[in-house]
């Protein structure tokens, strides 16, 4: 019976307990692994967590499901997306520039 016991003893305290709730909440137990780099993961809604990519990005967006949007919301995010156009400059056809007007600034006054 002791040795049951024993036997018992050793599987409760050698097994780690893995489970998919701590893979999530523990570090690679590796001491070598690909090169993986912090990167920020942003959801439809909002949030965002902390996540490991193979390659060196900043930020990940999730796409949006159009679907579950109200109307207005889509047409919003519709409009977000065209293309902006090119603000075009004209210039003036007619100068109506006349110096003969700025004349008297130029002149220098007489000394008494």
């Amino acid at each position: 019976m002791t040795l049951n016991l024993m036997r018992l003893w050793m599987s409760v305290t050698s097994s780690r307990g893995i489970s998919s709730a701590s893979a999530a909440i523990t570090k690679i137990h590796r001491r070598r692994f690909l090169r993986q780099y912090p990167t920020a993961l942003i959801n439809p809604d909002g949030s965002s967590i902390e996540i490991r990519y193979h390659e060196p990005r900043a930020i990940i967006k999730m796409p949006l499901d159009l679907s579950k949007l109200s109307e207005a919301e889509v047409k919003v995010i519709l409009e977000r997306r065209k293309p902006r156009t090119k603000v075009v400059i004209e210039e003036e056809d007619k100068d109506s520039f006349t110096p003969n007007k700025y004349i008297n600034l130029l002149q220098k006054k007489k000394k008494k």
